[in-house]
């Protein structure tokens, strides 16, 4: 959990559970559990009022990029992440860039007591620590950015010895309202069908023979997925139709 760049090609999928026991049975030869095997994983996305960053990532060419605090559950530190994607001819290549912070930390940061800079200079593991909390810092504010949606999943990881790396995220739920990096009754479920689990592959290259060959036998296919566009899409639907109710009242 505490790398802090990242640089790889990445591959989502929505599959159902059965489809997910069947890739589990044709690679177990290939795949290990990772060392964070199963974990609840919390992300604050960062955006304006106008939703800038999230209509981006929607609407995307090329280029998008995202700021977002993730926190696993049971773990007493907070990554601060600046995620960034590009779109090339045959494979989609992601960028992450992070450092890290304790959750008291995190509510100075977002309570404006302190800015990522300072957080970053008290304790820096690497000298990149720092350039990533001045983007932090410069994005934040060149942007207004703030708070506005928590996404938050049961992530279970396996990886092989190439590289590759699968997780499979499953029970996903979101809120827009008191945001703070845990859970809440008033989390909301996304899926309402039974193709409700998200895999996504992530591959220093191009994925294993092995691994294309498993996912053609099953008829899988890569899809366009990104969480918070597809959450921020629900909840802009419902603000929408929650305003036409109240004209036609």
């Amino acid at each position: 959990m505490e790398e802090k760049v990242f640089d790889r090609i990445e591959k989502k999928y929505l599959i159902t559970k059965a489809e997910k026991r069947a890739i589990l049975s044709k690679t177990r030869k290939y795949l290990n559990k990772d060392q964070y095997h199963k974990s609840g994983v919390f992300n604050i996305y960062f955006d304006n009022d106008n939703y800038d960053l999230i209509t981006q990532s929607i609407d995307w060419e090329d280029f998008k990029h995202k700021i977002r605090a993730r926190s696993y559950e049971g773990y007493d530190r907070v990554f601060l992440e600046i995620k960034t994607k590009i779109r090339g001819e045959e494979e989609n290549i992601g960028y992450k860039r992070r450092f890290m912070m304790t959750h008291d930390d995190f509510k100075k940061f977002i309570n404006h007591e302190k800015t990522a800079e300072e957080l970053a200079g008290q304790s820096i593991e690497k000298a990149t620590d720092k350039q990533i909390a001045k983007e932090v810092d410069y994005l934040v504010t060149h942007f207004d950015l703030k708070p506005k949606i928590l996404v938050i999943y049961n992530r279970e990881s396996y990886k092989d010895n190439s590289g590759v790396r699968i997780t499979f995220d499953e029970r996903l739920k979101y809120r827009d309202q008191n945001l703070a990096l845990n859970r809440s009754k008033s989390d909301t479920m996304y899926f309402k069908d039974n193709r409700n689990i998200i895999m996504e592959i992530k591959a220093n290259s191009a994925l294993p023979l092995w691994l294309t060959k498993v996912l053609s036998e099953l008829k899988i296919y890569p899809v366009q997925f990104s969480k918070i566009g597809k959450i921020y899409e629900l909840l802009n639907s419902k603000t929408v139709n929650n305003n036409r109710k109240d004209i036609n009242v």
